[in-house]
Protein backbone atom coordinates (compact mmCIF):
# COMPACT_ATOMS: atom_id res chain seq x y z
CA UNK A 1 0.00 0.00 0.00
CA UNK A 2 0.93 3.49 -0.55
CA UNK A 3 1.34 6.46 2.78
CA UNK A 4 1.83 9.92 1.46
CA UNK A 5 4.96 11.78 2.93
CA UNK A 6 4.99 12.46 6.88
CA UNK A 7 8.12 14.60 7.18
CA UNK A 8 6.03 18.01 7.92
CA UNK A 9 4.30 16.60 10.99
CA UNK A 10 7.06 14.44 12.37
CA UNK A 11 6.96 15.17 15.90
CA UNK A 12 9.16 13.79 19.64
CA UNK A 13 6.51 11.15 20.47
CA UNK A 14 9.31 8.38 21.92
CA UNK A 15 8.39 8.68 25.73
CA UNK A 16 4.70 7.77 25.02
CA UNK A 17 4.82 5.98 21.91
CA UNK A 18 7.27 3.32 24.35
CA UNK A 19 4.30 3.16 27.08
CA UNK A 20 1.71 2.60 25.00
CA UNK A 21 3.73 -0.50 23.05
CA UNK A 22 4.39 -1.60 26.22
CA UNK A 23 1.08 -1.54 28.05
CA UNK A 24 -0.69 -3.09 24.63
CA UNK A 25 1.42 -5.24 22.87
CA UNK A 26 4.18 -6.50 25.38
CA UNK A 27 7.00 -5.87 22.43
CA UNK A 28 9.73 -4.58 25.02
CA UNK A 29 12.04 -7.21 23.65
CA UNK A 30 11.44 -6.55 20.10
CA UNK A 31 13.28 -2.92 20.16
CA UNK A 32 16.86 -1.76 20.14
CA UNK A 33 16.72 1.41 21.72
CA UNK A 34 19.15 4.72 20.63
CA UNK A 35 19.19 7.33 23.04
CA UNK A 36 17.46 10.36 22.71
CA UNK A 37 14.34 9.11 20.81
CA UNK A 38 12.45 10.83 17.99
CA UNK A 39 9.88 8.96 16.48
CA UNK A 40 7.61 9.82 13.91
CA UNK A 41 3.92 9.91 13.40
CA UNK A 42 1.17 9.08 10.67
CA UNK A 43 -0.20 11.77 8.43
CA UNK A 44 -3.51 10.49 7.81
CA UNK A 45 -6.76 9.89 10.04
CA UNK A 46 -6.13 7.36 13.24
CA UNK A 47 -5.97 3.77 11.78
CA UNK A 48 -5.48 0.46 14.35
CA UNK A 49 -3.65 -1.19 11.56
CA UNK A 50 -1.28 -0.83 8.65
CA UNK A 51 -1.71 -3.82 6.42
CA UNK A 52 0.77 -5.18 3.91
CA UNK A 53 -0.28 -5.18 0.39
CA UNK A 54 1.93 -8.22 -0.40
CA UNK A 55 -0.17 -9.79 2.81
CA UNK A 56 -3.61 -8.38 2.31
CA UNK A 57 -4.80 -11.93 1.21
CA UNK A 58 -3.32 -14.92 3.45
CA UNK A 59 -4.89 -18.25 3.20
CA UNK A 60 -3.39 -21.88 3.71
CA UNK A 61 -0.16 -22.96 2.16
CA UNK A 62 0.59 -24.28 -1.45
CA UNK A 63 0.90 -27.99 0.36
CA UNK A 64 -2.69 -27.56 1.84
CA UNK A 65 -3.97 -26.31 -1.12
CA UNK A 66 -2.13 -28.54 -3.53
CA UNK A 67 -1.71 -31.84 -1.68
CA UNK A 68 -0.01 -33.69 -4.63
CA UNK A 69 0.35 -37.49 -4.01
CA UNK A 70 2.30 -40.79 -4.16
CA UNK A 71 0.28 -44.06 -5.69
CA UNK A 72 1.26 -47.13 -4.16
CA UNK A 73 3.57 -49.16 -6.65
CA UNK A 74 3.77 -52.21 -3.83
CA UNK A 75 2.10 -54.74 -6.69
CA UNK A 76 4.23 -54.88 -10.04
CA UNK A 77 2.30 -56.33 -12.71
CA UNK A 78 3.13 -59.83 -13.82
CA UNK A 79 4.78 -59.69 -17.08
CA UNK A 80 8.00 -60.61 -18.56
CA UNK A 81 9.27 -57.22 -17.63
CA UNK A 82 8.34 -56.98 -13.95
CA UNK A 83 11.64 -57.85 -12.56
CA UNK A 84 12.91 -54.90 -14.10
CA UNK A 85 10.19 -52.20 -12.95
CA UNK A 86 10.54 -54.32 -9.53
CA UNK A 87 13.99 -53.18 -9.39
CA UNK A 88 13.42 -49.51 -11.07
CA UNK A 89 10.73 -48.91 -7.79
CA UNK A 90 13.06 -50.29 -5.31
CA UNK A 91 16.06 -47.51 -6.53
CA UNK A 92 12.62 -44.59 -6.10
CA UNK A 93 12.04 -46.28 -2.52
CA UNK A 94 15.62 -45.99 -1.71
CA UNK A 95 15.86 -42.38 -2.77
CA UNK A 96 18.41 -43.02 -5.69
CA UNK A 97 16.75 -40.85 -7.92
CA UNK A 98 19.25 -40.20 -10.65
CA UNK A 99 19.41 -44.27 -11.39
CA UNK A 100 15.81 -44.24 -11.43
CA UNK A 101 15.09 -41.84 -13.85
CA UNK A 102 18.25 -43.51 -15.88
CA UNK A 103 16.73 -46.46 -15.98
CA UNK A 104 13.02 -45.51 -16.60
CA UNK A 105 14.25 -43.62 -19.59
CA UNK A 106 16.22 -46.89 -20.98
CA UNK A 107 13.02 -49.14 -20.73
CA UNK A 108 12.25 -50.80 -24.08
CA UNK A 109 9.57 -49.24 -26.33
CA UNK A 110 8.37 -53.04 -26.63
CA UNK A 111 7.73 -52.83 -22.66
CA UNK A 112 5.82 -49.28 -22.85
CA UNK A 113 3.88 -50.24 -25.13
CA UNK A 114 2.73 -53.04 -23.10
CA UNK A 115 -0.84 -52.56 -21.96
CA UNK A 116 -0.27 -53.99 -18.63
CA UNK A 117 3.28 -52.50 -17.65
CA UNK A 118 2.39 -49.17 -19.20
CA UNK A 119 0.11 -47.71 -16.47
CA UNK A 120 2.63 -49.15 -13.61
CA UNK A 121 5.91 -47.38 -15.41
CA UNK A 122 3.50 -44.31 -15.37
CA UNK A 123 3.17 -44.75 -11.47
CA UNK A 124 7.08 -45.17 -11.30
CA UNK A 125 7.49 -42.21 -13.15
CA UNK A 126 4.82 -40.27 -10.96
CA UNK A 127 6.46 -41.60 -8.01
CA UNK A 128 10.01 -40.63 -9.15
CA UNK A 129 8.60 -36.47 -9.94
CA UNK A 130 6.87 -36.55 -6.37
CA UNK A 131 10.78 -37.32 -4.91
CA UNK A 132 12.83 -34.89 -6.90
CA UNK A 133 10.07 -32.20 -6.40
CA UNK A 134 10.79 -32.39 -2.32
CA UNK A 135 14.75 -32.77 -2.76
CA UNK A 136 14.92 -30.22 -5.79
CA UNK A 137 11.44 -28.55 -6.63
CA UNK A 138 8.93 -28.28 -9.08
CA UNK A 139 10.80 -27.07 -11.92
CA UNK A 140 13.21 -30.72 -11.46
CA UNK A 141 9.73 -32.76 -11.12
CA UNK A 142 8.00 -31.95 -14.11
CA UNK A 143 9.71 -33.27 -16.58
CA UNK A 144 8.70 -36.31 -14.35
CA UNK A 145 4.92 -35.76 -14.29
CA UNK A 146 4.65 -35.03 -17.93
CA UNK A 147 6.18 -38.58 -18.57
CA UNK A 148 3.45 -40.24 -16.52
CA UNK A 149 0.77 -38.24 -17.58
CA UNK A 150 1.82 -38.93 -21.25
CA UNK A 151 1.99 -42.76 -20.37
CA UNK A 152 -1.43 -42.69 -18.52
CA UNK A 153 -3.68 -39.39 -19.84
CA UNK A 154 -6.44 -41.55 -17.91
CA UNK A 155 -5.00 -41.32 -13.95
CA UNK A 156 -6.48 -38.51 -12.32
CA UNK A 157 -3.93 -38.60 -9.68
CA UNK A 158 -1.40 -37.92 -12.10
CA UNK A 159 -3.27 -35.83 -13.61
CA UNK A 160 -4.14 -33.78 -10.83
CA UNK A 161 0.34 -33.95 -9.50
CA UNK A 162 0.93 -32.17 -13.60
CA UNK A 163 -1.48 -29.89 -12.94
CA UNK A 164 0.30 -28.26 -9.65
CA UNK A 165 3.38 -28.34 -11.22
CA UNK A 166 2.02 -26.43 -14.26
CA UNK A 167 0.43 -23.85 -11.73
CA UNK A 168 3.34 -23.36 -9.39
CA UNK A 169 5.83 -23.19 -12.25
CA UNK A 170 2.86 -20.83 -14.20
CA UNK A 171 3.13 -22.76 -17.37
CA UNK A 172 1.03 -22.19 -20.06
CA UNK A 173 0.23 -25.67 -20.19
CA UNK A 174 -2.38 -25.09 -17.64
CA UNK A 175 -4.79 -23.54 -19.98
CA UNK A 176 -8.72 -24.02 -20.68
CA UNK A 177 -8.76 -27.59 -22.18
CA UNK A 178 -6.39 -28.65 -19.83
CA UNK A 179 -8.54 -27.67 -16.63
CA UNK A 180 -11.81 -28.84 -18.07
CA UNK A 181 -10.30 -32.59 -19.36
CA UNK A 182 -9.46 -32.77 -15.53
CA UNK A 183 -12.33 -31.71 -14.18
CA UNK A 184 -13.88 -34.96 -15.63
CA UNK A 185 -11.07 -36.87 -14.43
CA UNK A 186 -11.15 -35.38 -10.74
CA UNK A 187 -14.91 -34.35 -10.72
CA UNK A 188 -14.97 -34.33 -6.91
CA UNK A 189 -11.78 -32.23 -6.43
CA UNK A 190 -11.18 -28.43 -5.68
CA UNK A 191 -7.96 -27.60 -7.45
CA UNK A 192 -8.89 -27.88 -11.13
CA UNK A 193 -11.87 -25.62 -9.94
CA UNK A 194 -9.36 -23.30 -8.16
CA UNK A 195 -6.63 -23.10 -10.99
CA UNK A 196 -9.28 -22.30 -13.54
CA UNK A 197 -10.92 -19.31 -11.36
CA UNK A 198 -6.94 -18.32 -11.08
CA UNK A 199 -6.82 -18.52 -14.91
CA UNK A 200 -9.96 -16.85 -15.40
CA UNK A 201 -9.24 -13.74 -13.42
CA UNK A 202 -6.10 -13.14 -14.99
CA UNK A 203 -8.32 -13.22 -18.03
CA UNK A 204 -10.51 -10.08 -16.30
CA UNK A 205 -13.29 -12.97 -16.75
CA UNK A 206 -14.40 -12.39 -12.99
CA UNK A 207 -18.12 -13.78 -13.13
CA UNK A 208 -16.68 -17.35 -14.62
CA UNK A 209 -14.18 -17.79 -12.26
CA UNK A 210 -16.28 -16.79 -9.45
CA UNK A 211 -18.45 -19.67 -10.71
CA UNK A 212 -15.27 -21.93 -10.44
CA UNK A 213 -14.50 -20.47 -7.10
CA UNK A 214 -18.08 -21.32 -5.99
CA UNK A 215 -17.66 -25.04 -7.00
CA UNK A 216 -14.59 -24.87 -5.30
CA UNK A 217 -15.55 -24.33 -2.11
CA UNK A 218 -18.19 -27.09 -2.71
CA UNK A 219 -15.59 -29.60 -2.94
CA UNK A 220 -13.14 -28.66 -0.35
CA UNK A 221 -14.18 -30.99 2.42
CA UNK A 222 -14.44 -29.62 5.81
CA UNK A 223 -10.67 -27.77 6.57
CA UNK A 224 -12.19 -24.85 7.92
CA UNK A 225 -8.63 -22.70 6.77
CA UNK A 226 -9.89 -23.62 3.22
CA UNK A 227 -13.46 -22.94 3.43
CA UNK A 228 -12.56 -19.49 4.76
CA UNK A 229 -9.99 -18.10 2.25
CA UNK A 230 -12.11 -19.75 -0.44
CA UNK A 231 -14.95 -18.27 0.77
CA UNK A 232 -13.26 -14.57 1.31
CA UNK A 233 -12.04 -14.70 -2.45
CA UNK A 234 -15.21 -15.39 -3.83
CA UNK A 235 -16.63 -12.98 -2.13
CA UNK A 236 -13.62 -10.29 -3.13
CA UNK A 237 -14.03 -11.50 -6.59
CA UNK A 238 -17.83 -10.51 -6.80
CA UNK A 239 -17.22 -6.91 -5.57
CA UNK A 240 -14.92 -6.38 -8.00
CA UNK A 241 -17.20 -8.26 -10.90
CA UNK A 242 -19.70 -5.79 -9.36
CA UNK A 243 -17.71 -2.75 -9.90
CA UNK A 244 -16.05 -3.27 -12.72
CA UNK A 245 -18.77 -4.79 -14.67
CA UNK A 246 -19.77 -0.38 -14.88
CA UNK A 247 -16.51 0.62 -15.82
CA UNK A 248 -14.77 1.45 -19.12
CA UNK A 249 -11.42 -0.31 -20.20
CA UNK A 250 -8.35 0.96 -22.12
CA UNK A 251 -5.64 -1.41 -23.43
CA UNK A 252 -1.90 -1.08 -23.96
CA UNK A 253 0.96 -3.13 -24.46
CA UNK A 254 1.45 -3.71 -20.73
CA UNK A 255 -1.09 -2.07 -19.15
CA UNK A 256 -5.23 -2.50 -18.71
CA UNK A 257 -6.85 0.86 -17.24
CA UNK A 258 -10.51 0.56 -16.35
CA UNK A 259 -12.17 3.77 -14.99
CA UNK A 260 -15.28 5.31 -14.79
CA UNK A 261 -16.08 7.17 -17.89
CA UNK A 262 -18.10 9.89 -16.91
CA UNK A 263 -15.86 10.71 -14.23
CA UNK A 264 -12.30 9.48 -15.22
CA UNK A 265 -12.04 10.07 -19.23
CA UNK A 266 -9.37 12.75 -18.52
CA UNK A 267 -7.46 10.47 -16.06
CA UNK A 268 -6.94 7.36 -17.93
CA UNK A 269 -4.63 9.09 -20.00
CA UNK A 270 -2.03 10.38 -17.68
CA UNK A 271 -2.35 7.34 -15.97
CA UNK A 272 -1.16 5.48 -18.85
CA UNK A 273 1.56 7.55 -19.43
CA UNK A 274 2.64 6.97 -15.82
CA UNK A 275 2.30 3.65 -15.86
CA UNK A 276 4.18 3.26 -19.34
CA UNK A 277 7.44 5.07 -18.27
CA UNK A 278 7.21 3.46 -14.43
CA UNK A 279 7.43 0.19 -17.06
CA UNK A 280 10.83 0.96 -18.72
CA UNK A 281 12.56 2.73 -15.87
CA UNK A 282 11.79 0.16 -12.59
CA UNK A 283 12.15 -2.71 -15.02
CA UNK A 284 15.58 -1.55 -16.24
CA UNK A 285 16.32 -1.09 -12.76
CA UNK A 286 15.26 -3.76 -11.40
CA UNK A 287 15.90 -6.21 -14.84
CA UNK A 288 12.51 -7.62 -14.63
CA UNK A 289 9.23 -7.27 -16.95
CA UNK A 290 5.87 -8.36 -15.85
CA UNK A 291 5.08 -11.47 -18.35
CA UNK A 292 1.54 -10.16 -19.18
CA UNK A 293 -0.66 -6.95 -19.01
CA UNK A 294 -1.37 -5.41 -15.69
CA UNK A 295 -5.08 -4.17 -14.60
CA UNK A 296 -5.01 -0.50 -12.98
CA UNK A 297 -8.49 -0.25 -11.47
CA UNK A 298 -9.14 4.17 -11.22
CA UNK A 299 -11.73 4.00 -8.49
CA UNK A 300 -13.46 7.42 -7.79
CA UNK A 301 -13.89 8.16 -4.10
CA UNK A 302 -16.93 6.57 -3.04
CA UNK A 303 -16.04 3.21 -4.39
CA UNK A 304 -12.56 2.85 -3.54
CA UNK A 305 -12.16 1.94 -0.30
CA UNK A 306 -15.94 -0.23 -0.46
CA UNK A 307 -14.32 -1.96 -3.31
CA UNK A 308 -10.81 -2.71 -1.71
CA UNK A 309 -12.14 -2.97 1.53
CA UNK A 310 -8.44 -0.63 1.97
CA UNK A 311 -8.54 1.48 5.38
CA UNK A 312 -9.00 5.22 5.04
CA UNK A 313 -5.80 6.11 5.31
CA UNK A 314 -4.83 4.21 1.98
CA UNK A 315 -3.84 6.14 -0.97
CA UNK A 316 -3.65 2.87 -3.34
CA UNK A 317 -2.91 -0.59 -2.89
CA UNK A 318 -2.14 -3.70 -5.25
CA UNK A 319 -4.15 -6.94 -4.61
CA UNK A 320 -2.27 -9.81 -4.97
CA UNK A 321 -4.78 -12.21 -5.36
CA UNK A 322 -6.65 -10.46 -8.58
CA UNK A 323 -3.22 -9.02 -9.75
CA UNK A 324 -4.53 -5.73 -9.69
CA UNK A 325 -3.53 -2.35 -8.65
CA UNK A 326 -6.22 -0.30 -7.28
CA UNK A 327 -6.04 3.76 -7.17
CA UNK A 328 -8.49 6.67 -6.13
CA UNK A 329 -8.60 9.23 -8.74
CA UNK A 330 -9.96 11.95 -6.87
CA UNK A 331 -7.44 14.78 -6.94
CA UNK A 332 -5.39 12.74 -9.95
CA UNK A 333 -5.73 15.93 -12.55
CA UNK A 334 -4.26 18.80 -9.87
CA UNK A 335 -1.70 15.93 -8.08
CA UNK A 336 0.43 14.27 -10.49
CA UNK A 337 3.27 14.39 -8.30
CA UNK A 338 1.21 12.95 -5.51
CA UNK A 339 -0.57 10.16 -8.14
CA UNK A 340 2.55 9.00 -10.04
CA UNK A 341 4.35 7.94 -6.64
CA UNK A 342 1.44 6.00 -5.94
CA UNK A 343 1.31 4.24 -9.14
CA UNK A 344 5.01 3.65 -9.28
CA UNK A 345 5.02 2.36 -5.88
CA UNK A 346 2.10 -0.31 -6.47
CA UNK A 347 3.24 -1.41 -9.66
CA UNK A 348 6.83 -2.49 -7.71
CA UNK A 349 4.13 -4.66 -5.63
CA UNK A 350 2.90 -6.15 -8.76
CA UNK A 351 6.47 -6.09 -10.15
CA UNK A 352 7.71 -8.10 -6.94
CA UNK A 353 4.63 -10.72 -7.31
CA UNK A 354 5.33 -11.53 -10.96
CA UNK A 355 8.86 -12.01 -10.03
CA UNK A 356 8.76 -14.07 -7.31
CA UNK A 357 6.14 -16.10 -9.66
CA UNK A 358 3.51 -16.09 -7.08
CA UNK A 359 5.94 -17.30 -3.38
CA UNK A 360 5.16 -13.36 -2.16
CA UNK A 361 4.54 -14.54 1.10
CA UNK A 362 7.85 -15.60 1.40
CA UNK A 363 9.30 -12.20 0.84
CA UNK A 364 9.70 -10.00 4.32
CA UNK A 365 7.14 -7.44 4.38
CA UNK A 366 9.93 -4.85 5.00
CA UNK A 367 11.99 -5.58 2.35
CA UNK A 368 8.92 -5.94 -0.05
CA UNK A 369 7.66 -1.92 1.05
CA UNK A 370 11.10 -0.92 0.67
CA UNK A 371 11.65 -2.03 -2.91
CA UNK A 372 8.47 0.17 -3.50
CA UNK A 373 9.25 2.54 -1.83
CA UNK A 374 13.20 2.62 -3.23
CA UNK A 375 12.64 1.30 -6.79
CA UNK A 376 9.06 4.09 -6.97
CA UNK A 377 11.35 7.18 -5.83
CA UNK A 378 8.76 7.32 -2.38
CA UNK A 379 9.19 11.10 -0.92
CA UNK A 380 9.79 9.57 2.36
CA UNK A 381 11.95 11.22 4.74
CA UNK A 382 15.74 9.32 5.31
CA UNK A 383 15.42 7.41 9.02
CA UNK A 384 18.32 9.46 9.89
CA UNK A 385 16.64 12.62 8.86
CA UNK A 386 13.15 11.94 10.56
CA UNK A 387 15.07 10.72 14.29
CA UNK A 388 17.66 13.25 14.25
CA UNK A 389 18.42 12.91 17.91
CA UNK A 390 18.14 9.01 18.17
CA UNK A 391 14.91 6.95 18.46
CA UNK A 392 14.09 3.23 18.74
CA UNK A 393 14.04 0.79 16.15
CA UNK A 394 12.27 -2.71 16.18
CA UNK A 395 14.44 -5.34 14.65
CA UNK A 396 13.70 -6.05 11.09
CA UNK A 397 13.18 -9.82 12.10
CA UNK A 398 9.97 -8.81 13.81
CA UNK A 399 9.01 -6.77 10.51
CA UNK A 400 8.79 -10.08 8.11
CA UNK A 401 4.99 -10.85 8.11
CA UNK A 402 2.32 -8.05 8.31
CA UNK A 403 1.77 -5.44 10.62
CA UNK A 404 -1.55 -5.23 11.44
CA UNK A 405 -0.68 -5.48 15.08
CA UNK A 406 1.68 -2.77 15.09
CA UNK A 407 0.26 0.88 16.36
CA UNK A 408 0.17 3.56 14.18
CA UNK A 409 3.32 4.92 15.04
CA UNK A 410 5.12 1.80 15.36
CA UNK A 411 3.99 1.09 11.48
CA UNK A 412 4.64 4.22 10.00
CA UNK A 413 8.36 3.88 12.01
CA UNK A 414 8.37 0.70 10.51
CA UNK A 415 8.10 1.83 6.88
CA UNK A 416 10.87 4.16 7.22
CA UNK A 417 12.82 1.17 8.94
CA UNK A 418 11.88 -0.99 5.62
CA UNK A 419 12.83 2.11 3.23
CA UNK A 420 16.64 2.56 5.30
CA UNK A 421 17.31 -1.11 5.28
CA UNK A 422 16.70 -1.41 1.84
CA UNK A 423 18.66 1.21 0.50
CA UNK A 424 21.30 -0.27 2.63
CA UNK A 425 20.83 -3.65 0.89
CA UNK A 426 20.95 -1.90 -2.46
CA UNK A 427 23.89 0.66 -1.95
CA UNK A 428 26.15 -2.12 -0.05
CA UNK A 429 25.57 -4.91 -2.24
CA UNK A 430 23.88 -3.61 -5.02
CA UNK A 431 20.56 -4.79 -7.29
CA UNK A 432 22.44 -7.85 -8.56
CA UNK A 433 22.66 -9.19 -4.95
CA UNK A 434 18.97 -8.12 -4.59
CA UNK A 435 17.81 -10.10 -7.39
CA UNK A 436 19.81 -13.21 -6.27
CA UNK A 437 17.76 -12.70 -2.65
CA UNK A 438 14.55 -12.74 -4.52
CA UNK A 439 15.36 -15.65 -6.56
CA UNK A 440 16.16 -17.33 -3.04
CA UNK A 441 12.63 -16.08 -1.68
CA UNK A 442 11.24 -17.74 -4.60
CA UNK A 443 11.84 -21.30 -4.02
CA UNK A 444 10.97 -20.28 0.10
CA UNK A 445 14.05 -19.92 1.78
CA UNK A 446 13.90 -18.10 4.83
CA UNK A 447 14.96 -14.65 5.56
CA UNK A 448 18.01 -15.70 7.40
CA UNK A 449 18.74 -18.94 5.29
CA UNK A 450 18.82 -16.22 2.38
CA UNK A 451 21.05 -13.65 4.03
CA UNK A 452 23.60 -16.53 4.94
CA UNK A 453 23.32 -17.73 1.40
CA UNK A 454 23.56 -14.87 -0.93
CA UNK A 455 24.78 -11.87 1.32
CA UNK A 456 27.04 -14.62 4.01
CA UNK A 457 26.06 -12.85 6.60
CA UNK A 458 23.45 -13.63 9.35
CA UNK A 459 20.28 -12.04 10.29
CA UNK A 460 21.51 -10.43 13.16
CA UNK A 461 24.73 -9.48 11.10
CA UNK A 462 22.98 -7.57 8.38
CA UNK A 463 20.59 -5.95 10.87
CA UNK A 464 23.31 -4.35 13.14
CA UNK A 465 25.15 -3.37 10.06
CA UNK A 466 22.79 -1.73 8.46
CA UNK A 467 22.29 -0.10 12.21
CA UNK A 468 25.83 0.70 12.48
CA UNK A 469 25.55 2.91 9.29
CA UNK A 470 22.49 4.71 10.53
CA UNK A 471 24.24 5.31 13.39
CA UNK A 472 27.15 6.84 11.40
CA UNK A 473 24.62 8.97 9.26
CA UNK A 474 23.35 10.74 12.13
CA UNK A 475 26.48 11.50 14.01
Amino acid sequence: MYRRNITHILIPLAFCLGIFIAYHLFLKELWITIPQAVEPVADREPSPTIQAASHDQEGPTDDELKQTRTINPAVVPDTPSSEILEAIRDEIEKKNLALAERKLTELSPSLLSDEKSKPYVAILWNNLGLEQEHLDGTKVSVKAFKKAATLDSTNPVIQLNLAHAYWELRDPALNQDFLTTLMSLAPHEPFPHLAMADLLYEQDHLTEAATHLAQATERAGKDPRVQSYLATVTAKVRRTDAVESRMTARNSAHFMVKYDGAEDQGTWATVLEILEEGYRDIGQRFNHFPAKPIVVVLHTKDTFQSATGSPAWADGLYDSVLGRIQVPTQGATTDTKWLTHVLRHEYVHALLHDRLEGQITSLPVWLNEGLAMQLAGDPWPDLDQAMPNGGSVIHLRYLEGGWGQLPQNAATLAYLEANSATHYLIERFGMARVGELLNAFKVKATVAMALQEKLFLSYDQFHQQWLDTFLQKRS
